[in-house]
Protein backbone atom coordinates (compact mmCIF):
# COMPACT_ATOMS: atom_id res chain seq x y z
CA UNK A 1 0.00 0.00 0.00
CA UNK A 2 1.73 3.60 -1.24
CA UNK A 3 2.24 5.40 1.91
CA UNK A 4 -0.97 8.44 2.99
CA UNK A 5 2.00 10.15 4.67
CA UNK A 6 4.20 10.42 1.31
CA UNK A 7 1.58 11.92 -0.79
CA UNK A 8 0.03 14.18 2.01
CA UNK A 9 4.13 15.47 2.05
CA UNK A 10 4.46 15.92 -1.79
CA UNK A 11 1.13 17.92 -1.39
CA UNK A 12 2.23 20.06 0.92
CA UNK A 13 5.43 20.52 -1.00
CA UNK A 14 3.86 22.00 -4.34
CA UNK A 15 1.43 24.38 -1.69
CA UNK A 16 4.86 25.66 -0.68
CA UNK A 17 5.94 25.97 -4.17
CA UNK A 18 3.14 27.73 -5.37
CA UNK A 19 2.49 31.89 -5.57
CA UNK A 20 -0.96 32.75 -4.97
CA UNK A 21 -3.05 32.37 -2.05
CA UNK A 22 -4.26 28.28 -1.76
CA UNK A 23 -6.72 26.56 -0.80
CA UNK A 24 -6.67 23.07 -0.87
CA UNK A 25 -8.90 20.20 -0.12
CA UNK A 26 -8.54 16.44 -0.75
CA UNK A 27 -10.22 13.32 -0.04
CA UNK A 28 -9.16 10.08 -1.07
CA UNK A 29 -10.79 6.62 -0.13
CA UNK A 30 -13.42 9.03 2.04
CA UNK A 31 -10.59 9.75 4.22
CA UNK A 32 -9.18 13.61 4.66
CA UNK A 33 -5.57 13.71 3.27
CA UNK A 34 -5.39 17.38 3.06
CA UNK A 35 -7.11 20.44 4.43
CA UNK A 36 -5.50 23.69 3.63
CA UNK A 37 -7.40 26.65 3.97
CA UNK A 38 -10.88 24.53 2.45
CA UNK A 39 -13.33 27.35 4.38
CA UNK A 40 -11.64 30.26 3.10
CA UNK A 41 -14.31 31.95 0.80
CA UNK A 42 -12.96 32.86 -2.55
CA UNK A 43 -14.81 34.19 -5.48
CA UNK A 44 -15.69 30.96 -7.65
CA UNK A 45 -15.06 32.30 -11.21
CA UNK A 46 -16.72 28.81 -13.28
CA UNK A 47 -16.92 26.63 -10.48
CA UNK A 48 -20.55 28.19 -9.76
CA UNK A 49 -21.43 26.31 -12.24
CA UNK A 50 -21.73 23.17 -10.37
CA UNK A 51 -23.87 24.13 -7.69
CA UNK A 52 -26.07 25.99 -10.22
CA UNK A 53 -26.37 22.84 -12.66
CA UNK A 54 -27.13 20.30 -9.07
CA UNK A 55 -29.96 22.75 -8.14
CA UNK A 56 -31.65 22.68 -11.81
CA UNK A 57 -31.64 18.63 -11.31
CA UNK A 58 -33.41 19.30 -7.72
CA UNK A 59 -35.70 20.90 -9.50
CA UNK A 60 -36.11 18.67 -11.87
CA UNK A 61 -36.89 16.14 -9.82
CA UNK A 62 -39.43 18.49 -7.59
CA UNK A 63 -41.08 18.58 -11.12
CA UNK A 64 -40.73 22.18 -11.96
CA UNK A 65 -38.96 21.88 -14.71
CA UNK A 66 -38.22 19.32 -17.24
CA UNK A 67 -34.89 18.01 -19.05
CA UNK A 68 -36.80 18.13 -22.17
CA UNK A 69 -38.24 21.82 -21.84
CA UNK A 70 -36.96 23.70 -24.93
CA UNK A 71 -35.33 27.33 -23.90
CA UNK A 72 -35.37 30.03 -26.93
CA UNK A 73 -32.22 32.04 -27.19
CA UNK A 74 -32.20 35.74 -27.39
CA UNK A 75 -29.25 37.85 -28.86
CA UNK A 76 -29.59 40.33 -25.99
CA UNK A 77 -29.36 37.22 -23.36
CA UNK A 78 -25.87 35.92 -25.21
CA UNK A 79 -23.00 36.81 -23.18
CA UNK A 80 -19.22 37.19 -23.91
CA UNK A 81 -16.58 35.19 -22.49
CA UNK A 82 -16.52 31.22 -22.75
CA UNK A 83 -19.10 29.37 -24.63
CA UNK A 84 -20.37 28.95 -27.63
CA UNK A 85 -24.19 29.85 -27.39
CA UNK A 86 -23.10 33.49 -28.16
CA UNK A 87 -21.79 32.19 -32.07
CA UNK A 88 -24.80 30.61 -32.77
CA UNK A 89 -28.11 31.48 -34.64
CA UNK A 90 -30.46 33.97 -33.04
CA UNK A 91 -32.99 30.81 -33.60
CA UNK A 92 -31.71 28.89 -31.10
CA UNK A 93 -33.53 26.61 -29.15
CA UNK A 94 -32.02 24.43 -26.40
CA UNK A 95 -33.12 21.87 -24.26
CA UNK A 96 -32.54 22.59 -20.41
CA UNK A 97 -30.53 19.51 -20.80
CA UNK A 98 -28.44 21.29 -23.68
CA UNK A 99 -27.49 23.96 -21.81
CA UNK A 100 -26.48 21.98 -18.56
CA UNK A 101 -24.51 20.50 -20.67
CA UNK A 102 -22.73 23.08 -22.37
CA UNK A 103 -21.84 25.03 -19.17
CA UNK A 104 -20.20 22.64 -17.84
CA UNK A 105 -18.14 21.16 -20.89
CA UNK A 106 -17.56 24.22 -22.80
CA UNK A 107 -17.91 26.46 -19.58
CA UNK A 108 -20.73 28.41 -21.44
CA UNK A 109 -21.81 31.81 -19.64
CA UNK A 110 -24.86 32.11 -21.95
CA UNK A 111 -26.50 28.82 -20.68
CA UNK A 112 -25.24 29.66 -17.17
CA UNK A 113 -27.34 32.82 -17.05
CA UNK A 114 -30.11 31.28 -18.50
CA UNK A 115 -29.96 28.53 -16.14
CA UNK A 116 -30.00 31.37 -13.31
CA UNK A 117 -32.73 33.00 -14.78
CA UNK A 118 -34.73 29.01 -14.86
CA UNK A 119 -33.63 28.03 -11.57
CA UNK A 120 -33.62 31.06 -9.72
CA UNK A 121 -31.14 33.05 -6.91
CA UNK A 122 -33.23 31.64 -4.56
CA UNK A 123 -33.96 27.99 -5.33
CA UNK A 124 -29.81 27.79 -6.26
CA UNK A 125 -29.02 29.24 -2.45
CA UNK A 126 -31.05 26.95 -0.64
CA UNK A 127 -29.62 23.79 -2.23
CA UNK A 128 -26.72 24.83 -0.95
CA UNK A 129 -27.67 25.52 2.57
CA UNK A 130 -29.14 21.86 2.22
CA UNK A 131 -26.10 19.91 1.14
CA UNK A 132 -23.84 22.32 4.27
CA UNK A 133 -22.25 24.61 1.59
CA UNK A 134 -22.56 27.54 3.65
CA UNK A 135 -20.05 29.31 2.09
CA UNK A 136 -21.34 29.10 -1.50
CA UNK A 137 -23.57 31.63 -2.98
CA UNK A 138 -24.82 32.97 -6.56
CA UNK A 139 -25.22 37.23 -6.18
CA UNK A 140 -24.89 38.23 -9.84
CA UNK A 141 -25.31 36.78 -13.51
CA UNK A 142 -21.34 36.07 -15.70
CA UNK A 143 -20.36 38.56 -16.96
CA UNK A 144 -21.90 41.49 -15.39
CA UNK A 145 -19.73 43.63 -14.63
CA UNK A 146 -22.24 46.73 -13.18
CA UNK A 147 -23.35 43.82 -10.18
CA UNK A 148 -19.26 42.87 -9.71
CA UNK A 149 -18.68 46.84 -9.47
CA UNK A 150 -21.53 47.31 -7.01
CA UNK A 151 -19.69 44.62 -4.91
CA UNK A 152 -22.29 41.54 -6.12
CA UNK A 153 -19.99 38.09 -6.53
CA UNK A 154 -20.20 34.47 -6.66
CA UNK A 155 -18.21 32.70 -4.01
CA UNK A 156 -17.33 29.48 -2.98
CA UNK A 157 -14.89 27.53 -0.95
CA UNK A 158 -12.59 24.53 -1.37
CA UNK A 159 -14.62 22.38 1.14
CA UNK A 160 -17.81 23.53 -0.20
CA UNK A 161 -16.83 21.89 -3.56
CA UNK A 162 -15.83 18.80 -1.51
CA UNK A 163 -19.28 18.83 -0.61
CA UNK A 164 -20.73 19.21 -3.90
CA UNK A 165 -18.89 16.26 -5.32
CA UNK A 166 -19.29 13.69 -2.92
CA UNK A 167 -23.00 14.44 -3.06
CA UNK A 168 -22.47 13.31 -6.88
CA UNK A 169 -21.81 9.86 -5.56
CA UNK A 170 -23.52 9.48 -2.31
CA UNK A 171 -27.16 10.25 -3.65
CA UNK A 172 -28.19 11.80 -0.19
CA UNK A 173 -30.14 15.07 -1.65
CA UNK A 174 -30.38 14.22 -5.53
CA UNK A 175 -31.11 10.69 -7.14
CA UNK A 176 -28.65 8.45 -8.51
CA UNK A 177 -30.40 8.84 -11.66
CA UNK A 178 -30.31 12.88 -11.51
CA UNK A 179 -26.28 12.21 -9.94
CA UNK A 180 -25.29 9.99 -12.50
CA UNK A 181 -26.50 12.34 -15.42
CA UNK A 182 -24.20 15.05 -13.25
CA UNK A 183 -21.53 13.14 -13.31
CA UNK A 184 -21.45 11.80 -16.92
CA UNK A 185 -21.77 15.38 -18.03
CA UNK A 186 -18.41 16.66 -15.74
CA UNK A 187 -16.55 13.43 -17.53
CA UNK A 188 -17.46 15.57 -20.97
CA UNK A 189 -15.40 17.92 -19.48
CA UNK A 190 -13.28 20.04 -22.47
CA UNK A 191 -11.30 21.75 -20.48
CA UNK A 192 -8.35 19.25 -18.95
CA UNK A 193 -5.44 21.82 -18.95
CA UNK A 194 -5.56 21.97 -14.88
CA UNK A 195 -5.84 18.55 -13.04
CA UNK A 196 -6.27 16.30 -15.63
CA UNK A 197 -2.77 17.74 -17.16
CA UNK A 198 -0.56 15.29 -16.29
CA UNK A 199 -3.03 12.13 -15.56
CA UNK A 200 -2.74 9.07 -17.59
CA UNK A 201 -6.22 9.77 -18.61
CA UNK A 202 -6.74 6.06 -21.06
CA UNK A 203 -6.65 4.43 -17.40
CA UNK A 204 -7.95 7.34 -14.72
CA UNK A 205 -11.45 8.24 -14.55
CA UNK A 206 -11.95 12.05 -14.21
CA UNK A 207 -14.76 14.48 -14.09
CA UNK A 208 -13.71 18.15 -13.28
CA UNK A 209 -14.65 21.63 -13.52
CA UNK A 210 -12.49 24.44 -13.79
CA UNK A 211 -12.72 28.35 -13.33
CA UNK A 212 -10.50 31.16 -13.81
CA UNK A 213 -10.64 34.93 -14.09
CA UNK A 214 -7.94 37.37 -13.75
CA UNK A 215 -5.77 36.61 -10.82
CA UNK A 216 -7.72 33.35 -10.18
CA UNK A 217 -7.53 29.64 -11.01
CA UNK A 218 -9.52 26.67 -9.69
CA UNK A 219 -10.19 22.88 -10.72
CA UNK A 220 -12.38 20.52 -8.59
CA UNK A 221 -12.51 16.65 -9.90
CA UNK A 222 -13.56 13.00 -8.83
CA UNK A 223 -10.97 10.70 -9.52
CA UNK A 224 -11.03 7.23 -9.98
CA UNK A 225 -9.17 3.90 -10.73
CA UNK A 226 -10.20 0.82 -9.54
CA UNK A 227 -12.00 0.85 -6.57
CA UNK A 228 -9.71 3.70 -5.37
CA UNK A 229 -11.68 7.13 -5.32
CA UNK A 230 -10.29 10.68 -4.97
CA UNK A 231 -12.04 14.08 -4.57
CA UNK A 232 -9.90 16.94 -5.21
CA UNK A 233 -10.55 20.90 -5.10
CA UNK A 234 -7.58 23.45 -5.61
CA UNK A 235 -9.01 26.97 -5.49
CA UNK A 236 -5.94 29.40 -6.05
CA UNK A 237 -6.30 33.86 -6.31
CA UNK A 238 -4.17 36.31 -6.23
CA UNK A 239 -1.96 35.28 -8.69
CA UNK A 240 0.14 37.58 -10.61
CA UNK A 241 0.51 34.45 -13.01
CA UNK A 242 -1.73 32.41 -13.94
CA UNK A 243 0.35 29.84 -15.37
CA UNK A 244 2.06 29.02 -12.04
CA UNK A 245 -1.30 28.26 -11.11
CA UNK A 246 -2.41 25.98 -13.70
CA UNK A 247 1.20 24.26 -12.83
CA UNK A 248 0.42 23.79 -9.23
CA UNK A 249 -3.27 22.72 -9.22
CA UNK A 250 -1.74 19.91 -12.53
CA UNK A 251 1.24 19.03 -9.96
CA UNK A 252 -1.51 17.96 -7.61
CA UNK A 253 -3.50 16.33 -9.81
CA UNK A 254 -0.35 14.32 -10.86
CA UNK A 255 0.43 13.36 -7.48
CA UNK A 256 -3.13 11.96 -6.41
CA UNK A 257 -3.37 10.18 -9.49
CA UNK A 258 0.19 8.49 -8.65
CA UNK A 259 -1.14 7.67 -5.47
CA UNK A 260 -4.83 6.04 -6.69
CA UNK A 261 -3.06 3.95 -9.50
Amino acid sequence: MKSIVNLTQQIERIIEQSSGNISVVVEINQQFIINKDGEQKKSSASLIKIPIMMAAYHKVESGEISLSDRINVKNNQKVEGSGVIQYLDEKTSLTIKDLLTLMIIVSDNTATNLLIELVGLESIHRFNQLLGCHHTRVERKLMDYVAREKGYDNVTSASDMIKFLREIENNQYLTSISNQEILSILAGQQFQHKLPAMMDLDHVFVANKTGEIPGVEHDVGIIHYGANKAYIAVLIDQLENSYSGKDSIARIGKVVSDYLV
